[in-house]
C-alpha cells in the first residue's frame, strides 16, 4: 500500500475522498438512528438504508451519462451538489417529517452510485494495473476504519445539538472533498463517441459484465449473497432491542467495532487479492459473512462483538475484489457504465433484501432471519469460490522489492570483476 500512497497524484485523490468518507461515515447511520428516534419503529429506521440503496436501479442511466463526461470535473461537481441535496435534513423536526430524511436518503443514494463510477474510472486513470488493489485497499481501509469513531460522532453530535450539526459537518465534508479533487490533473482517455450514443450504449455496461466470465460469475455471486445480506440492515436494530436490551444508539457502538474488523480486512485485502485473485477475494468477503450472520442468531454481548467483527473483516474482501475485477476486465472508456451496472446488479438485490427485511422483521423472529442470511451467504460463497480460476492470482504473489541503491552499484562493480578475472 505505501507504494501507492507515494504517488502525488493518488495522494490528493485520497485526500478529498478522506473528507467525503468522513461526511459519509457520521451521516448514514446517524439517519436511521434518527428515524428511530422520531418513529420508534425498527423497520421504519432499516428503510433508510433502503431509500439510500433503491436509486441504485438507475446505475445503467447513471454509467452512460459518466462516460460521455470529463471524470474529474463531473466528480467536483457531484461532490458540490451532494452537499446542497442535504440542506432539507434542517428542516426536520418531529415524526412527520420523516418522509424528507427518506427524500434526502434516496437523493444521497443517487448520488452515491453516480460518484463512485466516476470514483473507478479516476482510479483506473490514476494508478497502473498492478497497483489497482493497493489503491482499492487504501480506500477501503480508511472507508472501515473511519467506523471506529464516524457512527459514535455522528450518534454524538445527532444527541449533542440535534440533526442540524449533523448536517452541516457532514455537508463541509463533501464541499472539502470537491475543493481538494478540484485540483488534481488527470489525462482523460478519449471518448469512444459512438460506443456511447443513446440507446445502444446504454445496455454497453450490462453486455459486458455478462459476457465477461469472471465479472459475471462475481455478480451472479455476489448478487445471491446480496438477496439475504441486506436483511442485517433492519435485523441490527432488532437485535439491539429485543436481544441487548439497550437503545437504538449502541447501534454505533456495535457498527464502530465492525469498523475495527474492516480496518484488518481493509489491510488484508490487497495481499488476499494477489494470493487468490479477484474472485477468490470475494469469494472469502461473502463467506465470512455466513458465521457471522450466524452468531448473531444468538443474543450475547461479547459474541455480537466478535460477529460484527468478523463481518467488518468481509466488507473490505468483497469491495477491494469487486472493483480491482472491473477495473481490470474494462475498458477505460466502458468503465463508468461498468462500475454503475455491476451496483445495479448487486444493489438491486439488496435494496429488496433491505425492504424484505424491514418487513420480516415486524413478523419473524430476528434470530431466524439472521440464521437465514448465514446459511445463504455461505452458499453464496462456496459458489465464488469454485470460480476462483477464472481470475488465477499473478505468478509472483509478491511484488519484487528493489534494492538500495548501495547494494545495486555494489553488485553491478562485483559482477564486472568476475567477468575480468574469469
Amino acid at each position: 500500500m505505501r507504494t501507492v500512497l507515494r504517488r502525488p497524484d493518488f495522494r490528493l485523490l485520497f485526500a478529498g475522498l478522506l473528507a467525503s468518507m468522513a461526511a459519509e461515515s457520521i451521516l448514514l447511520l446517524a439517519l436511521a438512528v434518527w428515524v428511530k428516534e422520531l418513529t420508534g419503529s425498527d423497520g421504519r429506521a432499516g428503510a433508510t438504508i433502503f431509500a439510500i440503496i433503491a436509486p441504485m436501479t438507475l446505475a445503467p442511466l447513471v454509467g452512460w451519462f459518466v462516460d460521455r463526461v470529463p471524470r474529474r470535473p463531473f466528480f467536483v461537481g457531484a461532490n458540490l451538489v451532494t452537499a446542497v441535496l442535504l440542506t432539507p435534513l434542517f428542516v426536520v423536526r418531529d415524526g412527520a417529517d420523516v418522509w424528507i430524511i427518506y427524500l434526502v436518503a434516496a437523493l444521497y443514494g443517487l448520488s452515491y452510485v453516480t460518484l463512485s463510477a466516476l470514483l473507478s474510472g479516476l482510479i483506473r486513470q490514476l494508478v497502473p494495473a498492478e497497483l489497482l488493489a493497493d489503491a482499492n485497499g487504501v480506500l477501503q481501509t480508511v472507508r472501515q476504519g473511519l467506523r471506529l469513531v464516524g457512527p459514535l460522532a455522528g450518534a454524538g453530535l445527532y444527541a449533542a445539538a440535534g440533526g442540524w450539526l449533523l448536517t452541516g459537518v457532514a455537508m463541509a465534508g463533501f464541499l472539502t472533498a470537491g475543493a481538494v479533487v478540484g485540483v488534481l490533473r488527470v489525462t482523460e482517455t478519449p471518448r469512444d463517441a459512438r460506443g456511447a450514443r443513446w440507446p445502444a450504449g446504454l445496455g454497453a455496461g450490462i453486455r459486458h459484465l455478462a459476457g465477461e466470465p469472471a465479472l459475471r460469475r462475481a455478480l451472479l455471486g455476489y448478487g445471491l449473497g446480496s438477496l439475504v445480506m441486506g436483511f442485517s440492515e433492519s435485523l441490527i436494530f432488532a437485535y439491539v432491542d429485543q436481544g441487548l436490551r439497550r437503545d437504538a444508539a449502541f447501534v454505533g457502538v456495535l457498527v464502530t467495532v465492525q469498523g475495527i474488523g474492516g480496518l484488518v480486512g481493509g489491510l488484508l485485502s490487497p495481499g488476499v487479492v494477489r494470493r487468490v485473485g479477484e474472485v477468490g477475494a470475494l469469494a472469502a468477503g461473502v463467506a465470512l459473512f455466513g458465521p457471522a450472520a450466524l452468531a448473531l442468531a444468538y443474543p450475547s454481548l461479547w459474541l455480537g462483538f466478535g460477529a460484527v467483527l468478523l463481518a467488518g473483516v468481509s466488507l473490505p474482501l468483497t469491495m477491494v475484489g469487486l472493483h480491482t475485477l472491473i477495473q481490470r476486465r474494462t475498458p477505460p472508456g466502458l468503465i463508468g457504465r461498468v462500475a454503475a451496472a455491476s451496483e445495479a446488479v448487486v444493489s438491486g438485490p439488496q435494496a429488496f433484501s433491505i425492504g424484505a427485511g424491514a418487513l420480516l422483521v415486524g413478523v419473524l423472529d430476528y434470530r431466524l432471519l439472521f440464521a437465514t442470511v448465514g446459511l445463504a451467504t455461505l452458499v453464496a460463497g462456496a459458489y465464488l469460490w469454485r470460480g476462483r480460476a477464472l481470475t488465477p492470482p499473478p505468478a509472483h504473489a509478491h511484488p519484487p522489492v528493489p534494492l538500495p541503491r548501495r547494494r545495486v552499484e555494489k553488485e553491478v562493480v562485483g559482477a564486472a570483476r568476475r567477468r575480468r578475472t574469469s
